[in-house]
């Protein structure tokens, strides 16, 4: 199905896209980075509308989430291709691929509904692929599911325009912001995107009120210096010193298979940064059985949330409080 963007300009027989933050400036006949959208005769139609490459029920710590809705099931969809291009994508096979995909098939927003029902989840999850591009029909399907009572989640790159983040309002619960480094000229390098411009979606994002988690993958001699994780972390703590941070391990993937995989000791120094500097929820990704997968009060210490992996094993809480000392959560239950 093919449906005419809900965010764009003409200018001079060109298009501008305002869905993603390059706002890509397209001519007749041509397609945006993304590549699925397409100006046709003065019109930015989008070719991507009910095209989704993969279902799958996941925990949602998976995405990952873990101060939203902790323990909660949340049924996950993608679509094709994307607005980044980095060369470690771990979901390559469909963020580089385009309308041709052969597992490719046409589902309804009325059927996201029906879904999620059926298989009894708390909440989607748009993933895999960056959900941006896919917007007018993440927007549409997302409405149909809040009327259930299910909750919205996103895992984005952080590309969102302020434009398409005001048409979320009141829809889209929470958001995992991939910060893939804090340089201008990592983004430049690997993205083919800039940092200020995710800077400014995570603190609009922020500004809406969308409940808000991030995650830092760290690649060893490119992202992994004590100075650019100081220099990330003092930035979330002066925007919100509760959101929470998920330091990733890196695995070797698609084009970057010359990287080993990032040690451990590298991982446990950027939480130790990221607690100097006053955040209060700091996590390990990627290493299952770590420690720092589990969520820890901030004020006395005590585990609050026990993890194994993905899984919740116990929640100790008390109406959002630790049960030991009293201090009031930034946890949605």
């Amino acid at each position: 199905m093919i449906v005419e963007s809900r965010l764009y300009d003409r200018k001079n027989g060109d298009v501008i896209c305002n869905t993603c933050m390059h706002r890509c400036r397209i001519k007749n006949e041509k397609w945006g980075r993304c590549r699925v959208r397409k100006n046709e005769s003065g019109v930015l139609n989008v070719y991507n509308y009910c095209m989704v490459s993969a279902v799958a029920m996941d925990p949602i710590e998976k995405k990952p989430l873990h101060n939203y809705k902790p323990g909660s099931k949340v049924l996950s969809f993608g679509s094709v291709s994307c607005n980044f291009r980095c060369p470690h994508c771990q979901n390559h096979e469909i963020a580089f691929s385009d309308l041709t995909y052969p597992y490719l098939r046409e589902v309804c927003p009325e059927e996201i509904k029906k879904m999620a029902l059926e298989r009894s989840a708390d909440g989607i999850a748009w993933t895999y692929n960056e959900p941006a591009i896919w917007h007018e029909f993440c927007l549409d399907s997302s409405k149909l599911v809040k009327e259930e009572g299910l909750f919205v989640v996103y895992v984005s790159n952080g590309y969102m325009t302020p434009e398409a983040i005001d048409e979320f309002e009141g829809v889209l619960d929470a958001v995992n912001v991939d910060v893939k480094a804090f340089t201008e000229k990592f983004y430049k390098k690997f993205c083919k995107a800039k940092l200020d411009r995710v800077i400014e979606c995570v603190e609009y994002l922020h500004k809406k009120g969308v409940f808000i988690e991030i995650t830092y993958l760290i690649i060893p001699d490119e992202n992994d210096s004590d100075d650019e994780i100081r220099k990330f972390t003092e930035w979330v703590a002066e925007l919100d010193r509760r959101i929470p941070v998920h330091f990733s391990r890196f695995h070797p993937d698609y084009k970057l298979m010359n990287k080993p995989s990032t040690p451990i000791k590298t991982l446990e120094r950027a939480v130790d940064i990221a607690l100097e500097n006053g955040l209060e929820y700091v996590y390990i990704g990627n290493v299952w059985g770590h420690e720092r997968e589990s969520t820890f009060c901030p004020k006395c210490g005590k585990k609050i949330i026990s993890r194994n992996g993905f899984y919740v094993e116990k929640i100790e809480l008390k109406r959002n409080k630790c049960p030991g000392c009293g201090y009031e959560q930034n946890i949605v239950i």
